[in-house]
């Protein structure tokens, strides 16, 4: 199977609606910026130029220095060596204020709205008009003027914990305009979205730039750089790789290398899926989150022998509380977890690693691992009571354990000094590699995967599906929980949906239904509508 380009195909090839031009002025200028954290060199004498009225997509790994980058520009960071030029003119920032000033506001990944007042007062806090709340009437047709000019449909009186998070991201974007801002930095835009809600923002984006104003677009995904981007400059390990490269016709194998350093195949050689009995079975499971409220609501699914099931879904609807559930480290208040049959619900984890259950957790650095301990003994963790490693005295074999470790180092590929390095010192892909040997090596039955390729480059993202189609052809049951939909439409055989804890509906995947209309109906379904209602009306996939 061959990757697709998936929710961003409605807008490949690229309808692009720049103003500018090989002549066009530059809104920023970046020259030589140097940033060092302790022990960390950020960036490393990086160039990057904007013109006005574009859409420049700054693409690289987690850890590779864009967000570092942007932050400088923003305000945030002072640099340690460079320039910065704006229209032309020498600035220094000396904070996100001074930024502002002179027309550059960033909406970052994370918001920062207060969720108990309502859109215009955020959008006018931190404004030199301390007695705005005196006119709000006023200040409410200022803001939604401002929303109407460039597309951004929000109720300026509605409370922001009442909106989306798709509304919420254009309440950032409507600050940052109403301060006059020319150039908008995104940072990882989509990473909270729906896919409809991911067309929407491209859409806003093309409409901004339309009347004028500059878009950096910061991001990891390939996707969305050759939709969206009429421009490309690319970062790996704080270096520029490449700068202002037109994406109009670019390769995606190219981005790729000029990320990673290397050649990376994109094709997945996925059979047929060949499903056998029932696995794992969640029956109706009730449960709450850490602060005690209500996660999942009558959840039910279940993965059978020689499949991948997907869970879909916006980050924050219950996904990493429906894993805990499962793996015995959160108790369910009502509903049952089977595995072969077994019931495993409210046991501790060893119950289940002992019913032949693998678990690639979320937090690769503090759950799946201890960070401190070495490569040998974090693949030994689940078998160091089990003979070769326990010996007859009950003392640890740690010769027989090194050899453990050598050996899964070699068969899984793990880029280490040796297997007495500490794992803290590994690369996050390699990190997951000594995760993924550790469980896959138990032989399981059922395996669990949250966000496995989360902060991956994509040559270790390749790595990883390759390991979880391998257990689906070994005849193991894999319930893969991601917010990536093309990693799902890829790996998965079916996939649930889940909003505010509870399966919107399940749909399988090559059963015939386009790319678009699995896409529209798991967008549909992201964002709260049952299943049911997207058949009555006809729409997407129909399961």
């Amino acid at each position: 199977m061959q990757a697709r380009c998936l929710f961003y195909r409605r807008s490949c090839p690229v309808t692009q609606t720049t103003l500018s031009t090989p002549d066009t002025p530059l809104a920023v200028e970046m020259r030589g910026i140097v940033k060092k954290f302790p022990g960390v060199l950020a960036n490393d004498h990086v160039d990057f130029e904007l013109k006005r009225g574009e859409i420049h997509a700054l693409l690289g790994e987690n850890g590779a220095g864009k967000s570092t980058l942007m932050n400088v520009l923003a305000g945030l960071y002072r640099q340690e060596a460079g320039t910065i030029r704006v229209k032309g003119s020498p600035v220094e920032f000396h904070s996100p204020r001074d930024a502002i000033k002179t027309g550059i506001g960033m909406v970052h990944q994370h918001f920062m709205l207060v969720p108990s007042q309502t859109v215009t007062e955020n959008v006018l806090l931190g404004l030199d008009d301390p007695r705005f709340f005196m006119r709000l009437p006023q200040y409410d047709e200022k803001v939604a003027s401002v929303g109407e000019r460039f597309g951004l449909k929000v109720d300026p009186r509605a409370k922001i914990w009442q909106l989306s998070v798709g509304e919420q991201q254009r309440v950032e974007l409507l600050k940052m305009l109403y301060r006059g801002a020319d150039v908008l930095i995104m940072d990882e835009p989509t990473a909270v979205l729906a896919p409809q809600e991911i067309e929407g923002l491209f859409d806003i984006l093309r409409s901004m730039v339309a009347q004028g104003k500059s878009v950096i677009f910061i991001s990891h995904k390939l996707q969305e750089v050759t939709a969206i981007a009429d421009r490309v400059s690319v970062l790996r390990r704080g270096v520029s790789t490449a700068s202002g490269v037109p994406s109009r016709g670019v390769a995606r194998q190219e981005l790729a290398r000029l990320m990673v350093g290397r050649e990376v195949i994109f094709i997945l050689d996925k059979k047929p899926a060949v499903p056998g009995d029932v696995v794992l079975d969640v029956g109706s499971i009730h449960a709450d989150n850490d602060k005690g409220l209500p996660a999942l609501r009558g959840l039910s699914l279940n993965v059978r022998s020689g499949e991948i099931v997907g869970v879909a879904g916006v980050a924050g609807n219950g996904q990493t509380e429906l894993s805990q559930v499962i793996t015995g480290l959160r108790r369910c208040k009502k509903g049952e977890v089977r595995l072969g049959g077994d019931l495993v619900s409210n046991r501790n984890a060893l119950f289940g690693i002992e019913h032949g259950m693998a678990y690639v957790p979320e937090d690769r650095n503090h759950v799946g691992s201890a960070p401190n301990l070495s490569v040998t003994d974090n693949v030994i963790m689940k078998n160091y009571r089990k003979p070769p490693v326990s010996s007859r005295t009950g003392l640890l074999d740690m010769n027989a354990a090194a050899k453990i470790a050598t050996d899964l180092k070699q068969a899984y590929d793990i880029i280490a000094p040796n297997v007495s390095t500490p794992v803290r010192l590994l690369s996050g892909g390699n990190l997951q590699k000594v995760i993924l040997a550790r469980e896959i090596s138990g032989l399981p039955s059922f395996m669990v995967a949250v966000q496995p390729t989360r902060g991956l480059d994509v040559g270790a993202i390749e790595g990883v599906h390759r390991l979880l189609l391998t257990q689906r052809e070994a005849g193991a049951a894999v319930l893969l929980i991601s917010e990536e939909l093309e990693e799902l439409l890829s790996l998965s055989d079916r996939i649930y949906v889940i909003y505010e804890g509870m399966i919107m509906g399940e749909v399988r995947v090559g059963g015939g239904e386009s790319d678009e209309a699995l896409i529209e109906a798991i967008g549909l379904m992201m964002t709260g509508t049952p299943i049911e209602q997207i058949r009555k009306e006809g729409v997407g996939a129909h399961g």
